[in-house]
């Protein structure tokens, strides 16, 4: 009787905060529609699109967060219960998840083969892997660049520029989503430990750093945007101090300062930023919030592996699963689903860039996983590192970026300071192995 009741509050508290949310969010979509200037056509616009969607996202975390703090209240979980709500409460808030796609007891570890592997196989393997992270990074870049810059145009001649960056979030992550799910099908996986709404801070900020980044185009010059990624380096040392209190070498404070110097060069010098055409103030906001993010995901998606155990994949499918959640009920609370099938109707070629992009994303994503476990993370920092230089190499070459001798110097003393931070760093871990052999051999 009493997780009876408990369930009928669970409803309540659902109702009501989904109901204060819509509420406020209706109200801020009647003051853009009002007419503001401000409001629709400054290029702070963005500000009111980030709020609308961060209300929409609280329409599933505020009643996630109540729920959760009503059931550590009233002991929920302890006086058990059977049905799907108890079971679902308790894999939320709980973990330990004994049937489903994210574990199977009957899951055993297979030793690796890659001893096993010759030269010539590890050769072929390491440029499949490399082929397969340039060709799908590289083109998803093309495409991230060409939907949010370009003009589609349409039989009758007319153009129009596609603006919903939270719908290329959503395609991009429901089919990552599906992959990973298949994959957890297809392929067992130890049991799944970690209660499932740890995974929801680092959805958030994943999607909203990816959200940043395609809005960052709207204000700044690709080229400028990669080099941003390539100096993310400081924001994880930032957070990794923060959140995990880590500590770092003396050399990764000298690449992270000479990386920061290289940024600037190309910022300041860069063609763009004197013409005053792509990069403004807000652009540069934007970049700064999608580092800050992506560091946050990956740090905290690390604390998780390491606490939990998940699975690369497990990670995956969760973190994907949350983030079709909170986009889609962005896009539906702020009726945007109405409007980008009209806009697809009206432009059939952005439907086949959408499929590619959404394409590249997910097998990308899995080209990492697979790199990281054949080759390690030395290897798979270098292909993207390359990757990265490339992307700005064939943006340059598509859409006539022009880069002056300065800037072309910062590019070059970003991508110099990347790699000699890979090197000290695989460099260091050599001598400490070496160390840890001798002393082995001493005892």
């Amino acid at each position: 009787m009493r997780n009876f009741v408990s369930d009928i509050v669970f409803c309540i508290l659902l109702l009501l905060s989904v109901s204060l949310i819509f509420g406020a969010s209706e109200i801020i979509k009647s003051l853009v529609n009002t007419g503001e200037s401000f409001l629709k056509s400054s290029s702070y616009s963005w500000i009111i699109r980030l709020c609308l969607n961060l209300l929409s996202y609280a329409t599933v975390l505020l009643p996630g967060y109540l729920i959760y703090k009503y059931v550590r209240h009233t002991k929920y979980i302890q006086r058990g219960g059977k049905g799907c709500i108890p079971k679902l409460v308790h894999l939320c808030f709980v973990g330990h998840c004994e049937t489903g796609l994210l574990d199977s007891s009957s899951y055993a570890s297979t030793p690796s083969n890659h001893n096993q592997r010759t030269f010539t196989q590890d050769a072929l393997l390491l440029l499949y892997c490399f082929f397969g992270l340039q060709i799908s990074y590289l083109t998803w870049g093309y495409l991230q660049e060409k939907i949010m810059t370009q003009d589609y145009q349409d039989a009758g001649g007319s153009k129009e520029r596609f603006q919903d960056s939270q719908f290329l979030v959503f395609i991009n992550r429901i089919l990552a989503f599906l992959m990973s799910g298949l994959y957890l099908i297809i392929q067992r996986q130890p049991q799944h430990k970690a209660p499932l709404y740890k995974y929801a801070f680092c959805s958030l900020s994943n999607i909203m750093s990816s959200w940043c980044q395609y809005e960052a185009l709207k204000y700044v010059s690709f080229p400028t945007q990669v080099l941003a990624k390539a100096s993310k380096i400081i924001p994880v040392m930032l957070m990794g101090k923060l959140v995990s209190h880590s500590t770092y070498e003396y050399y990764e404070y000298v690449t992270a300062i000479l990386i920061s110097i290289g940024m600037t060069l190309f910022m300041l010098d860069s063609s763009d930023y004197k013409s005053g055409g792509a990069t403004t103030v807000s652009g540069i906001i934007l970049l700064g919030g999608y580092l800050l993010l992506d560091s946050f995901t990956s740090t905290w998606q690390s604390a998780l592996f390491v606490e939990y155990g998940a699975t690369s994949v497990q990670m995956m499918c969760v973190v994907n699963m949350f983030s079709c959640l909170l986009t889609a009920m962005s896009l539906f609370q702020q009726s945007s689903f109405p409007l980008i099938c009209s806009f697809m109707m009206k432009y059939p070629r952005f439907i086949v860039d959408c499929l590619l992009i959404s394409i590249c994303s997910a097998s990308g994503q899995l080209y990492i996983f697979y790199t990281i476990s054949k080759f390690g993370p030395v290897t798979f920092v270098i292909m993207m590192t390359i990757r990265q230089g490339l992307a700005i190499l064939l943006s340059c070459l598509i859409y006539h970026h022009s880069v002056t001798v300065i800037g072309i110097i910062g590019i070059l003393v970003v991508f110099g300071s990347v790699f000699l931070r890979t090197y000290c760093n695989n460099r260091l871990r050599a001598i400490r192995r070496r160390r840890a052999a001798a002393n082995s051999i001493k005892d």
